[in-house]
């Protein structure tokens, strides 16, 4: 199980660490331009040029540059990591009253002002209440937010989603063309490293975001079922599950890096 963990990681380091800005058909101008901000996030890089131009950008070219899943998923992962590290890095104690942080209205995109909030539930995760375990939809979601959602919900972004907690997921460059791939072994690293399975007392403990959004992942069946294709449970074995407690402590600049293989 190390062996194949170690490879998972060192997959994942050539995979998702390298930031690439390569135009491809399928990274649009929008997605290096945020691979760029988060790329100069991580090296200390200036950042105000860019955020001013992500500001300024019409509202049409949301739409006309991001119409796949896979590219508004890129685009809104690397946003919602980026600016996450430039704002609390500016500003570690916006971080003490986090409903305020991730609900205050700070990231201007194409004249528009969104949360952190409104890019996780409103976009990413396609107009979901924030506090209904994932079960439950916006009743009147905004006609921005409409346009601008994902039009299926990936329960992996929560493998990709860097919220500045030291549970949260380490930070990587996402690109629209890989994407698919990136997701998968993000997220097999993160349960692979998070997850603990007691045979004897037939008890798994995973991470606490799989219970906080446990509708995004199918319920207890769907979360079971995702254990086993990963290999962290064994065939038909259906154990208890436990979430296991999160720590929100301040760990900002988590990021892949080569010594994490």
């Amino acid at each position: 199980m190390k062996t194949r963990l170690l490879f998972i990681k060192l997959l994942l380091f050539s995979t998702l660490t390298h930031p690439v800005f390569q135009r491809s058909p399928d990274d649009t101008g929008l997605l290096p331009l945020s691979q760029q901000l988060l790329y100069n996030a991580r090296t200390g890089g200036p950042v105000d040029s860019i955020i001013t131009e992500l500001a300024k950008i019409e509202p049409a070219l949301l739409a006309a540059q991001l119409k796949t899943d896979a590219q508004k998923k890129a685009f809104w992962l690397n946003i919602y990591n980026a600016y996450t590290q430039v704002i609390l890095t500016e500003n570690t104690g916006a971080y003490k009253n986090r409903r305020a942080f991730f609900g205050k209205k700070q990231i201007r995109i194409a004249g528009m002002e969104f949360s952190l909030d409104d890019i996780e539930h409103g976009i990413l995760r396609r107009s979901k209440i924030k506090w209904s375990l994932g079960y439950l939809n916006k009743t009147f979601p905004s006609g921005i937010e409409k346009k601008l959602r994902v039009e299926e919900l990936d329960y992996r972004i929560h493998f990709a989603l860097n919220c500045g907690a030291k549970s949260c997921p380490p930070i990587a460059f996402y690109d629209a063309a890989r994407l698919d791939q990136q997701l998968e072994i993000a997220t097999k690293v993160y349960l692979s490293g998070e997850s603990t399975y007691n045979e004897k007392e037939n008890r798994v403990y995973v991470p606490a975001i799989m219970g906080w959004f446990r509708g995004d992942f199918g319920g207890k069946k769907g979360i079971l079922s995702i254990l086993r294709e990963l290999h962290i449970i064994p065939p038909g074995k259906s154990p208890f599950l436990e979430f296991k407690k999160y720590d929100w402590n301040l760990f900002l600049r988590n990021y892949k890096n080569e010594q994490d293989g």
